[in-house]
């Protein structure tokens, strides 16, 4: 006998059912036992057999009960989803002492940011963050304070797009590959006009010819030493003429090239020509032999030619569309790019950033390419849409001037590294072809083929320092503008080709 007889809550148990509850197994009779199997068949019998047992608790009319949520005791962090060398920050900078006073704190959050972690973020994390919406809120696009850029500056600084200043050139050859003007340091620009070589003082006003070349041959090319105290004038004939700016004196003649000079580039004592030829020298005005290199990779006349200010590398461009670019040390080009379509004139290094070089090509071409001659990659490129003719690089901002032929015959001013445009500068009537700048930085002359002399004060500087006396375009433009009273008037005051100011 069972020592718990077979009983239901709902009724007696009839003697049959009684003995098959003493030979039910011991798991079964606890599963009949259990209020859960209340009203369900116990396991192990048919339907029939319990058939009596029913649960007097009305069904659900609803159906089963939805299954409750899963409940867990503990919050296991996701790694995936954590800054481990933000958490790793805050868990250490928990351990200190907190900073009262501002300047430590923005310390603190200056060095965090530059190391690339974030200040008070949790330090455990349980899941992904919410995706951020791609779109910008034009609420916080609206009231941003604007960013100090080289476009921002420049726009609060006025450029004026009219000369300041305008004189006549008469006889100024109009011939893409010649370099006819050139601004010293001792604020002295030299200008060839035909035959004739004259220097303006843009301190004075004064206007002196320096040379008067004879017979069929004319000026080609002009180029300024670095101290200012010696023009190098380079002939249609091939020879190359070193003068003294103030004796007004010839020192030397040397000869040597088969074809005109259109170009050269002074490196402390060492004068570079280049020749119609595709030839470039290097010449030692020190001495009587003075020819020290002969450098031949351009297969058309060599018309860009540039020394990077350290004297380690010169840059040339020719008529073959080819940049070369040549170490002090050897005679064979360090590597040479050809991504350009037409003639390289324009070629200027970055007075800022060493290993910059900007090149730019002709009609067919009119695109400007910056060149990083450490990795002799291609930084980027700009489509000007004209011919261009000359690349000015400013000393205190961050922008560029480049001058245009056709078919705007312009003047435009770009931002680098972002290379928007700034403005553009209608500058002459016909194409721009010789740019200078003034030894303040400031002011950038242009010759047209339209025999006309321009200045533009485009690089005006951040501090007010220009006052009378001091070299640089606030005291480059001399007394006689003032009294003239328009461009006009100073262009007639001062007409280059007049033979009484011609000493």
């Amino acid at each position: 006998m069972s020592e718990n007889p077979a009983k239901s809550s709902f009724g007696t148990a009839t003697p049959g059912q009684g003995k098959v509850a003493a030979r039910m197994p011991k798991d079964e009779r606890l599963a009949r036992a259990s209020p859960r199997s209340v009203g369900k068949p116990a396991a192990g019998l048919s339907d029939g057999t319990l058939s009596g047992l029913r649960s007097t608790r009305p069904p659900s009319p609803r159906g089963k009960k939805a299954k409750p949520a899963t409940q867990y005791d503990r919050f296991i962090p996701n790694r995936s989803a954590m800054d481990m060398a933000s958490s790793q920050f805050n868990i250490a900078r928990a351990d200190g002492d907190a900073p009262l006073d501002g300047a430590t704190i923005a310390y603190q959050e200056e060095v965090a940011r530059a190391c690339g972690v974030s200040i008070n973020k949790r330090i455990l994390t349980f899941k992904e963050e919410a995706p951020t919406s791609e779109k910008d809120d034009l609420r916080q696009v609206y009231s941003r304070p604007a960013l100090k850029s080289s476009a921002s500056t420049s726009a609060k600084r006025r450029i004026l797009n009219t000369p300041e200043r305008v004189l006549d050139a008469p006889g100024l050859v109009d011939d893409y590959y010649l370099n006819l003007l050139d601004w010293s340091v001792s604020n002295t620009l030299a200008i060839g006009l035909d035959q004739s070589v004259y220097l303006w003082n843009a301190s004075s006003g004064d206007v002196d010819s320096l040379c008067q070349l004879e017979g069929e041959s004319y000026i080609a090319s002009i180029k300024w030493a670095a101290d200012g105290s010696y023009l190098a004038i380079g002939t249609s004939e091939g020879d190359v003429e070193i003068w003294d700016a103030e004796s007004q004196s010839k020192i030397r003649t040397m000869s040597g090239h088969q074809a005109r000079v259109g170009v050269m580039s002074w490196e402390r004592h060492i004068l570079s020509s280049g020749c119609r030829d595709g030839s470039i020298w290097n010449h030692d005005v020190r001495i009587a032999n003075h020819k020290t290199a002969e450098l031949v990779a351009h297969d058309h006349e060599v018309c860009g030619l540039t020394w990077r200010a350290d004297g380690a590398l010169l840059a040339s461009g020719g008529n073959d569309n080819r940049v070369n670019i040549w170490d002090a040390r050897s005679t064979v080009p360090k590597f040479t790019k050809m991504q350009h379509t037409a003639a390289v004139r324009a070629l200027a290094w970055c007075p800022w950033q060493l290993n910059l070089l900007a090149s730019g090509g002709g009609s067919y071409d009119r695109h400007v390419h910056f060149w990083n001659t450490t990795t002799t990659a291609r930084l980027n490129s700009i489509d000007t849409g004209s011919q261009v003719t000359s690349i000015q690089w400013s000393n205190e901002y961050r922008e560029l001037v480049t001058s245009h032929g056709f078919p705007h015959n312009h003047l435009a001013l770009w931002s680098y590294p972002s290379l928007a445009k700034i403005v553009d500068i209608p500058a002459h009537d016909t194409r721009v072809l010789h740019t200078a700048m003034s030894p303040d930085g400031q002011t950038i002359a242009t010759a047209a083929s339209d025999e006309s002399l321009k200045f533009w004060r485009i690089f005006e500087s951040r501090t007010k320092t220009g006052r009378a006396g001091k070299a640089g375009t606030s005291s480059a433009m001399p007394q006689a503008a003032a009294a003239g009273g328009s461009a006009a008037a100073a262009a007639s005051a001062l007409d280059v080709s007049r033979p009484t100011y011609i000493r």
